[in-house]
């Protein structure tokens, strides 16, 4: 029988912050569904069609977001290399969009700042040995 470890602080604060993400990519898509009636918006959108399939997609990715947070509080392993992946994703599209777009590249850096503090966080030695159980 192996000794439970307790949750890290760090992991359960990049958990509570991909729920609150994931919650708000619902929010998004459903006030979104909302705007099918707003004739400017569903011209931004190139059409009813592509706005509705954002919105749900919005909506489904937020409700996949929320899975993988709460599995992150389980101390799923998978879930920490998902959210690995979007971590070091989002990181490499910061550095793309800084490096193409100057004039926005400080809210890139602050980007890659929060990717690369959720990395530590997550991959910290209290947090893998947390993961390993």
């Amino acid at each position: 029988m192996s000794a439970s470890i307790d949750r890290p602080g760090g992991v359960t604060l990049v958990a509570v912050l991909t729920w609150i993400s994931g919650l708000l990519d619902i929010f998004g898509g459903t006030i979104l569904l909302f705007q099918t009636s707003v004739a400017a918006t569903v011209e931004q959108f190139g059409g009813a069609s592509a706005l509705i399939t954002s919105a749900i997609v919005s909506i489904l990715i937020g409700a996949i977001v929320i899975i993988v947070a709460t599995m992150l509080l389980r101390g799923s392993a998978a879930a920490r290399m998902v959210i690995t992946v979007f971590q070091v994703l989002s990181i490499a599209a910061s550095i793309f969009f800084a490096i193409a777009y100057p004039a926005g590249a400080i809210g890139e850096y602050f980007g890659i700042a929060v990717s690369v503090i959720v990395l530590a966080l997550l991959w910290s030695g209290r947090a893998s040995a947390f993961f390993r159980n």
